[in-house]
Parts: C-alpha cells; sequence; structure tokens
C-alpha cells in the first residue's frame, strides 16, 4: 500500500466509494480511509434509489466497494483518521492506528451524527420505525398512524407532505405548540391533530414501534414517527482543518463539492441538507471528477 497518494478519502461509505470510483477510473492513486461507522447502519432497507430500491445500505455499500477495488489504483484501509495537517506540497493524514499517509487533496465523506435525545426507545427505534425522510422510508409506512415530533414551521412542513402518505397524522410537538393561525387553521381542515405532552418513552418491539408514552402516563398507538434531530459533523477534521461550516452546521461547499479550504472536497451527509444514499452518490460522484480535473490542470 502507498504511503503517498493524489487523493485520500476520508470515509467509505456511498459518498466515498462513488467519488473513488471517478477517480479510479481516471487512474489516480486514491486512500480510502473509513472508521466503519456509517449513521443508518440500523436502518433495514434504503429506497428511492433506482437500481437498489429495497436492498439494505451495508449490501449496498459491499457491492460498492468490491466494485471500486477493481480499480487497481485504489486502496482501502479499515481505520479512523484522527489528525490531518497541511504540508508543503498537500496533507498529511494519521490514523488511530498510528499510520501515516500523505496527499495531494483530500475528500471527505465522513457524514454527520444525529443527536437522539436521551428518550427510552428513541436509539433502538431510529431508522427503523423513528424515521426522518418521507422520500427514504415514507412510502412503507403509507396509510399508517403517524406521528411527527417537531414544531412550527418544521412541522408543518413535514405535515404537508406527509399527509399525502396517510390520513392518520398527528404532530407531537412535546411542549406548547407554535402554529399561526392560518397553520392551525390548513391542520385542522386536513384533520391533523396537535399532540403537546412530552414524551417519556417509545414501546418497540427490536426497534418497531407501538405506543408513545406521554409523561403524564397516557399511552398512544402509533406505527412511525417523523423525527428531525440536530446533528453535528461525524468527524472534528473538517473544522480542525479550517472548513467553514453553514449555519445549519455543514460543511460549505460549492458547486462542484469543494470545501472553503483549497485542495479539500466534501460529499455525502456531511454537505448537504437532502440526506439520501442518491445524493450521497451523486456529490460523490462530482467530487472524484472535479479534484481530476484540478489534478490535470495541475500538472497538464
Amino acid at each position: 500500500m502507498k504511503k503517498n497518494v493524489e487523493v485520500i478519502i476520508i470515509g467509505g461509505s456511498y459518498a466515498g466509494l462513488s467519488a473513488a470510483m471517478a477517480l479510479g477510473r481516471s487512474l489516480r492513486s486514491v486512500l480510502i480511509i473509513d472508521g466503519g461507522s456509517p449513521c443508518n447502519q440500523q436502518t433495514p432497507k434504503s429506497h428511492n434509489f433506482i437500481t437498489q430500491d429495497g436492498i439494505p445500505p451495508a449490501e449496498i455499500t459491499s457491492k460498492a466497494k468490491e466494485q471500486v477495488l477493481k480499480y487497481k489504483t485504489i486502496d482501502f484501509i479499515n481505520d479512523l483518521a484522527v489528525n490531518t495537517e497541511k504540508t508543503k506540497n498537500g496533507f498529511s493524514v494519521i490514523t488511530k492506528s498510528k499510520k501515516k499517509f500523505t496527499t495531494k487533496k483530500i475528500i471527505l465523506a465522513t457524514g454527520i451524527k444525529d443527536l437522539i435525545p436521551d428518550v427510552k426507545g428513541f436509539r433502538e427505534c431510529w431508522g427503523i420505525s423513528l424515521i426522518h425522510c418521507p422520500y427514504c422510508h415514507g412510502y412503507e409506512f403509507r396509510n399508517k398512524k403517524t406521528g411527527i415530533i417537531a414544531n412550527g414551521e418544521r412541522a408543518f412542513h413535514l405535515a404537508s407532505l406527509v399527509n399525502n402518505l396517510t390520513d392518520n397524522l398527528t404532530i407531537l410537538t412535546a411542549g406548547k405548540a407554535d402554529f399561526s393561525s392560518k397553520q392551525l387553521a390548513k391542520l385542522e381542515l386536513h384533520n391533523i391533530n396537535i399532540i403537546e405532552t412530552e414524551i417519556s418513552e417509545l414501546e418497540h418491539q427490536e426497534g418497531h414501534l407501538q405506543k408513545v408514552v406521554f409523561s403524564h402516563g397516557d399511552k398512544v398507538d402509533f406505527d412511525t414517527i417523523y423525527a428531525g434531530f440536530p446533528f453535528t459533523q461525524h468527524s472534528n477534521l473538517p473544522v480542525s482543518l479550517g472548513c467553514k461550516l453553514t449555519e445549519q452546521g455543514h460543511l460549505s461547499v460549492n458547486e462542484f463539492q469543494q470545501t472553503t479550504v483549497e485542495g479539500i472536497y466534501a460529499c455525502g451527509d456531511n454537505s448537504t441538507m437532502m440526506r439520501s444514499v442518491a445524493k450521497a452518490v451523486a456529490s460523490g460522484n462530482l467530487a472524484g471528477a472535479m479534484i481530476n480535473v484540478e489534478l490535470t490542470k495541475e500538472h497538464f
């Protein structure tokens, strides 16, 4: 395995593997460093990605890795990148196992980490029946009794989307509802209920939701709940390298997936609000292609 490569990709899930394929097909020397903890590891099946609809996420990743590593200029190590530094000719990357690599360019495909509330059942249900996206998971819960944990504009927006999938919808604000009179009228028109009581537990069977337990002791049956939790960058390396974040907390990138630091690109969930496998693959493909263009300009 080479210690010095043209591109190091930190993160070997959908976005990172997609970037690697674009670079490998241009004969670029690439090293993928992956810590093996994707955010969707608990999700049973991936959806809304043509040719792979309904396939378990790990199967998609495994097949992608197998295809990517057929390109002889690409290497992959199971390790965690823990430190990066700017060098005269690019960057150095040190891993948890104390391996050191140097590179001209870096692609950050490091993902994000959901800050799941410390409520019993939340973590166990996350990605299974406590879901984040109607496009990724909504069809499978169509016509089911559905909740939305949110308030204000976010809750109203989600309700408008989910209302097309079920006529049994309740917003769980976990506190005083924050809707305008027009929004309340629209919610009432569509028979969307609002419960303001705090949630104390999600009763479930192996992540499959059964009941929501409220702080006053009442229990209500639900089949699924949509929730959008706060998040943080999965890795502290982007910020340590000087990459700027957006107000929402994503890595700031331009239309070519280039971060605010020269020579560093980002792709996947760490740099977009559109959190899906399809978007991750697309952004990775673009990041790989744009780094190839940059390397070409430097040497042609």
